[in-house]
């Protein structure tokens, strides 16, 4: 075997074992976001979103300038069928930053966990409602173990999980308006975009922060400024990360590895902070892995039912 052929034959396999090491980054960065939140208490969660839009607006010009991929925002300002969605998905990620980080710095982190282990039956749920597909039975299955788990909780509670619902359903959506864009955006672009979308917001709540003295950034001491700076480091880098996943796993991995995140936020609620978690959520929350087992094997039994391309040796897919 020539050297050539040997690295050709290796390629697949060093390009999945990549893709991997960025999944796992990228859904691990996101599992531990809760220890960021808490440690930049006493900042309220409209603080530190609005300071998450701001910061990573920078961060993303600053990338931008440095690998001079400006080309493709500018397209997107100039195009109202790309702009119009994205400034819908920008709206959508506000909503879910901010119930998500209301969410931990309440105390109440493993419900806004149980938000992203729900995330994939919602989405299953959209394409039924919106797309009018059609579900095969261990589908059906799994989204009814998802509503039996959110009567469970709500019971346990003594209210609707509203925090988890309202995660699901705003990440669910922002995923499928994200999809109407397509590959026509990539990632830096797309968190480009909705962060100058959510821009004048932002820069209006800080302004109203400031002017009431209740923003914190100058206020407690400069690693406090440093630390809430950061947030647009931690939030575009895992956005990347995922991104160069994506185009080098097949769908199966991503669908697996997006578990990693809510189950790190689970523990980290659970060992961590020493959230409560009483018979009635461990119910709960046991129904809603059932159904994503289910909905798990469906869709690896599924893909692995699809012909593969005659004439090539199982290629990487791109999720």
């Amino acid at each position: 075997m020539s050297g050539t052929e040997a690295r050709t034959r290796r390629a697949p396999r060093s390009e999945n074992s990549l893709g991997i090491i960025f999944g796992v980054s990228a859904y691990g960065l996101w599992g531990l976001l809760p220890l960021y939140f808490i440690i930049l208490a006493p900042a309220g969660p409209v603080e530190i979103v609005a300071n998450r839009v701001l910061w990573s607006l920078l961060f993303c010009a600053l990338l931008l300038t440095v690998t001079s991929a400006w080309r493709p925002v500018l397209v997107v300002l100039r195009t109202p069928r790309l702009l119009a969605p994205l400034a819908v998905a920008a709206l959508l990620i506000a909503v879910n930053w901010l119930v998500y980080t209301y969410g931990v710095t309440s105390g109440q982190a493993i419900e806004a966990s149980l938000g992203y282990f729900i995330n994939p039956l919602v989405s299953v749920l959209l394409g039924v409602v919106v797309l009018r597909e059609r579900l095969r039975p261990l589908q059906w299955t799994a989204i009814g173990m998802g509503v039996i788990a959110v009567i469970v909780l709500a019971v346990g509670y003594g209210s609707v999980p509203w925090i988890a619902l309202v995660l699901a359903f705003s990440f669910g959506t922002y995923g499928f308006v994200k999809k109407k864009v397509g590959s026509r955006v990539n990632a830096l672009s797309s968190l480009s975009i909705e962060t100058l979308v959510l821009t004048p917001i932002a820069a209006a709540v800080m302004v109203w922060l400031a002017s009431t003295g209740s923003a914190t950034l100058t206020s407690e001491g400069t690693g406090h400024f440093w630390i809430m700076a950061a947030s647009g480091v931690i939030t575009a880098v895992p956005l990347l990360f995922f991104g160069a996943a994506a185009r080098r796993l097949p769908l199966t991995t991503i669908g697996l590895l997006q578990y990693l995140a809510p189950v790190l936020q689970f523990l980290l609620a659970l060992l961590v902070l020493h959230e409560q978690m009483p018979l009635e959520r461990w119910v709960g929350f046991g129904l809603v892995w059932v159904g994503l087992i289910l909905l798990t094997t469906d869709m690896v039994w599924t893909l692995r039912r699809q012909p593969r391309p005659t004439g090539t040796s199982a290629p990487v897919a791109t999720a």
